[in-house]
């Protein structure tokens, strides 16, 4: 029987119907999605809120923050947050599902405004490194003790080096917020995968990459910097059906897919055990590897501001049928077990 610490999922933006951007979010609706995130062998994530103006941004966060406080698993799951703009590329194919009238230029003023009053931190934040003042923004955040990675972004290669010289330290989703038409060596993503010092995550649905196009970009920045996320939404672990997200309404279609109507990818609805036994299956990774992908490579990715603030996760474990579904999962005092016909 394999047993992998729990995973970690670095970039969710709602599970099982519960929206995390959603500012009428209670306690009980995120028990709820991470009871279901616990059936898939998470136990540790960072809620993450999308691009909004600032207003929108503040109401989120204070909504989110409450209801982890407030709710049975979330002091145990959710170490802090994730912010994934506004400080992302607004042109067309860069800015994916993200409102780019709400980007903004890079600066710390919002990320300490929006962080005030917490009982949480902002942990990560997701930027383009090319946006006015992203440089002196991840300077400042990787000196308060924030992992900054980069995502919907066009940085070419010098932008990405001096990126990583100020603190850039992971990719978001390696390979998506992307337009169609890209040089065929010179751009973001062979910026970012020649560049060593960063990590990568990857969103292993099948739908997002291409299986084959997945194995050849780990492949290239390599198993021990490599990271299964999901970008989850909503939609994750629901019905097909209509939802919204982050005030958007979005379609859980009969392929797996998220769309907004016009057919733009929204996220996803991908599990992260999933995304294990996809890689498994793929034959990028083997069994341990993949466990690993999700779990051991995330949590390194971030001990640097799990450390900075002060923040201790509990001991976890994960015990899994030889066909990768959790079948025990433990966090801390908690412990569940599952049964599955299969």
């Amino acid at each position: 029987m394999p047993r992998s610490p729990g995973l970690v999922d670095l970039q969710v933006n709602g599970f099982g119907g519960v929206d995390f951007n959603d500012p009428a979010i209670t306690a009980a609706d995120l028990d709820r999605a991470l009871e279901a995130m616990l059936a898939t062998g998470v136990t540790t994530c960072l809620p993450t809120l999308i691009t909004a103006h600032p207003h929108q941004l503040h109401e989120r966060f204070r909504a989110l923050d409450a209801a982890v406080s407030q709710s049975r698993l979330g002091a145990l799951m959710c170490p802090g947050y994730h912010l994934e703009g506004p400080f992302l590329n607004r042109a067309p194919g860069y800015h994916g599902c993200h409102p780019p009238e709400a980007m903004t230029a890079a600066t710390p003023d919002l990320v300490t405004e929006l962080e005030r009053g917490l009982a949480r931190p902002i942990l990560m934040v997701t930027l383009a490194p090319e946006r006015d003042g992203a440089l002196a923004l991840t300077k400042a955040l990787a000196a308060a003790g924030k992992i900054v990675a980069i995502g919907h972004s066009a940085a070419d290669f010098d932008q990405v080096a001096a990126a990583a010289d100020a603190g850039l330290s992971l990719s978001t989703h390696l390979g998506n917020g992307l337009p169609q038409s890209l040089h065929k060596l010179a751009n973001p993503i062979f910026a970012q995968l020649a560049e060593d010092r960063l990590m990568a995550g990857f969103i292993a649905d099948g739908i997002h990459l291409h299986p084959k196009a997945l194995k050849a970009l780990i492949r290239a920045k390599g198993l021990g910097r490599s990271i299964l996320v999901t970008d989850a939404v909503v939609a994750a672990a629901a019905p097909i059906g209509r939802y919204h997200f982050a005030g958007m309404a979005v379609d859980l279609m009969a392929d797996g897919s998220v769309r907004q109507g016009e057919g733009l990818l929204a996220g996803s609805a991908l599990c992260l055990d999933q995304a294990v036994r996809n890689v498994v299956a793929w034959g990028i990774a083997t069994a341990e590897e993949a466990l690993a992908m999700a779990s051991r490579h995330p949590l390194a990715a971030i001990r640097p501001a799990l450390q900075a603030h002060g923040l201790a996760l509990a001991e976890t474990q994960v015990e899994w049928s030889d066909d990768l579904f959790a079948e025990r999962v433990r966090i801390g005092h908690l412990e569940r077990r599952y049964e599955r016909g299969r």
